[in-house]
């Protein structure tokens, strides 16, 4: 679904805990994330610090999201 939304001209980040399946199916912006089970957080952290990591992580996101591609590429995950 990526790819064809990406066809379509708009871009799209693809946030991820298994990189190598998002190249595989062809997304141009892969952002890692976390964990399998929680993605976008981890439950053994404050809340503060949840906030933090997931705030962070959509940061990357809109970062890779304004970053021009011309071919695949995985984003560092930043923290």
């Amino acid at each position: 679904m990526v790819k064809e939304i990406e066809r379509a001209g708009i871009p799209v980040v693809h946030m991820c805990t298994v990189t190598p399946i998002s190249v595989t199916v062809g997304a141009n912006r892969i952002v890692p994330t976390v964990a399998i089970p929680y993605p976008l957080g981890d439950p053994s952290l404050s809340a503060e610090e949840e906030y933090t990591l997931r705030r962070r992580l959509v940061q990357n996101a809109l970062d890779a999201l304004s970053t021009e591609v011309e071919e695949q590429r995985v984003f560092e995950r930043q923290g």
